[in-house]
C-alpha cells in the first residue's frame, strides 16, 4: 500500500500491467503446487512427528498456507501496482 495511486496510464499500458500481474499469479499458483508436493508427498518417507501428527500432514496443510500466504504478501506488497482500471461508478 505504500506505491501512489497511479492513474496517468493509458489503456494499454494498463493491460500491459494487468497480463504481468496475471503471469505472476500463475507463477505463484505453479510454486504453490509444487511446495504442496514437496511438503505432502516429499516428506511421506520420514518418521518425525509434529503433536503426534506425521510431518507431511503439518507441512501439507498448515505449511501450504503459510507459504501461500508469504506468496500473496510478496505478489501484494513488491509486484503489484494499485491503478485505475476506470469504471466511475464505483462512488
Amino acid at each position: 500500500m505504500t506505491k501512489k495511486f497511479a492513474s496517468k496510464f493509458t489503456d494499454a499500458q494498463k493491460f500491459q500491467i494487468v497480463r504481468r500481474e496475471a503471469i505472476y499469479t500463475l507463477i505463484a499458483l505453479i510454486t504453490l503446487i509444487f511446495f504442496w508436493l514437496i511438503a505432502g508427498f516429499g516428506t511421506s518417507s520420514f518418521d518425525v512427528k509434529i503433536f503426534h501428527l506425521p510431518l507431511w500432514a503439518i507441512l501439507g496443510t498448515i505449511g501450504v498456507w503459510i507459504f501461500a500466504i508469504l506468496i500473496s504478501f510478496i505478489l501484494s506488497r513488491k509486484l503489484f501496482t494499485d491503478i485505475d482500471l476506470g469504471g466511475g461508478d464505483d462512488e
